[in-house]
């Protein structure tokens, strides 16, 4: 049987495809040859039959390089259209709505935030099946005005069991904390989501987010006139680059290790001194240098590069927020740090 050359250099897309499916074995490529048409099959078929044996070097300058590429694609954007769009490439509409309309939930950018926006017949209905200790710390985190209307709702006797456990409670522990979050998230947050229809307000903040600045200036001052509560619903939801200026330390580090070099000069090209602050501050002196002479060498860019660059790295931090990575305060009192 025939060598290929051992020149990686030389190689095909096809050849290298066909390399890259015989290293994954039988159970892996089969998979992927069902997700390929017959026409890609047969090509691929073809060139494997006849690449004859490959040197143990030539395999792992594949995959390298194929690591490379993958960890080199940048910032990913993951919002509710691009995740259905995606779905709705691989599953029947049906199917993907039913997921879709599951994974949201109320509006709010916390459990906490979420659960608040629950209506209070609804929580109550929830609650009321739940240890008063339980009732007491959820109550606990929702607003004062909100508590007092699911309070009413509960059986009286309980709703005073859970107002003794109120008046009597301590710090909570985080583990406990956390444990509550997920049972609400996973128990009767995904339950809610299947029967409610999806927030307006939640949604129409993901739109404007995607609009360049002054359509959505334009758009929000309209709103502001019309309906000023709708109006601070959806700013309270919407963030921005500017938003970022809440990051701590920690939170700013993480990001600028996760963030395109390039990107990161051009969203600062006009950006507030508070934001270009916050991230060479974060820096070594060196760093922050190469990243202003990273910024000068643009020279005059478009608005609207600037805008998709700063997209880019808004979506980033809500994805390293959304998995617990970094965070970002709200700049409200119960949101300082003790140290």
């Amino acid at each position: 049987m025939a060598r290929i050359k051992e020149d990686y250099r030389s190689l095909t897309g096809p050849q290298k495809a066909a390399i890259m499916m015989l290293s994954l074995g039988e159970e892996q490529a089969g998979k992927l040859f069902t997700m390929m048409e017959d026409d890609e099959i047969k090509e691929l078929s073809q060139i494997m039959a006849n690449l004859g044996t490959i040197g143990a070097n030539l395999v792992e300058r594949l995959f390298v390089d194929f690591a490379d590429a993958i960890s080199n694609t940048g910032s990913l954007t993951g919002t509710y259209a691009t995740t259905e769009r995606l779905l709705m490439k691989g599953l029947d509409k049906d199917r993907a709505l039913a997921i879709m309309e599951e994974i949201r939930g109320p509006a709010g950018r916390t459990m906490w935030d979420k659960l608040g926006n629950v209506h209070e017949q609804v929580l109550a209905n929830y609650l009321k099946n739940e240890y008063p200790q339980t009732v007491a710390v959820v109550l606990s985190k929702i607003k004062a005005d909100h508590t007092s209307r699911v309070l009413a709702l509960l059986p009286e006797g309980f709703a005073m069991e859970v107002v003794m456990r109120m008046l009597h409670m301590e710090s909570v522990q985080k583990d406990v904390l956390d444990s509550i979050e997920k049972t609400l998230r996973n128990e009767f947050m995904s339950n809610l989501a299947k029967t409610a229809r999806v927030d307006s307000h939640e949604q129409m903040a993901e739109i404007f987010n995607s609009l360049d600045r002054n359509t959505e200036a334009r758009f929000l001052t309209a709103l502001e006139e019309r309906n000023r509560e709708s109006a601070e619903k959806i700013k309270a939801l919407m963030f921005t680059f500017a938003d970022l200026s809440r990051l701590d330390a920690a939170g700013a580090q993480t990001l600028l290790r996760h963030v395109e070099k390039e990107k990161l000069a051009l969203a600062l090209k006009g950006a507030p001194d508070t934001i270009k602050e916050l991230f060479t501050a974060n820096m070594s002196g060196r760093a922050a240098k190469m990243l202003k002479e990273d910024m000068d060498s643009l020279g005059p860019v478009r608005l609207k590069d600037v805008e998709d660059a700063q997209n880019a790295i808004v979506t980033l931090a809500k994805e390293l927020s959304n998995s617990g990575q970094i965070v970002i305060s709200e700049g409200k009192e119960d949101d300082a740090m003790v140290y």
